[in-house]
C-alpha cells in the first residue's frame, strides 16, 4: 500500500474517498482513531492509502478534481 493523501481536513478526506470509490479504486483510511482521540482540534492528519497498482490512477483522479497531493 502507498500513501496517497495526508490531511487534517475531514471534508477533503471524504471527497477523496468518494472520488476513488466512483473510479472503482479501493482505498483505506489510516489514523482515524488517533484523530478522534485528539478531540477534533486537527493536529493529527489522517492518511489515505491505495494499492501500489492503483497509485497512478488514484493520483490522477484526485488531482483532476482539485485535490492537492502530498509529496511522497
Amino acid at each position: 500500500m502507498k500513501q496517497l493523501l495526508s490531511t487534517t481536513d475531514p471534508t477533503i478526506m471524504a471527497f477523496a474517498k468518494a472520488l476513488l470509490q466512483g473510479e472503482g479504486i479501493d482505498c483505506f483510511e489510516l489514523d482515524v482513531n488517533m484523530s478522534i482521540l485528539e478531540g477534533g482540534i486537527g493536529i493529527f492528519p489522517r492518511r489515505l492509502m491505495v494499492a501500489d497498482d492503483d497509485l497512478t490512477a488514484a493520483s490522477r483522479a484526485l488531482t483532476d478534481n482539485g485535490i492537492e497531493l502530498n509529496e511522497r
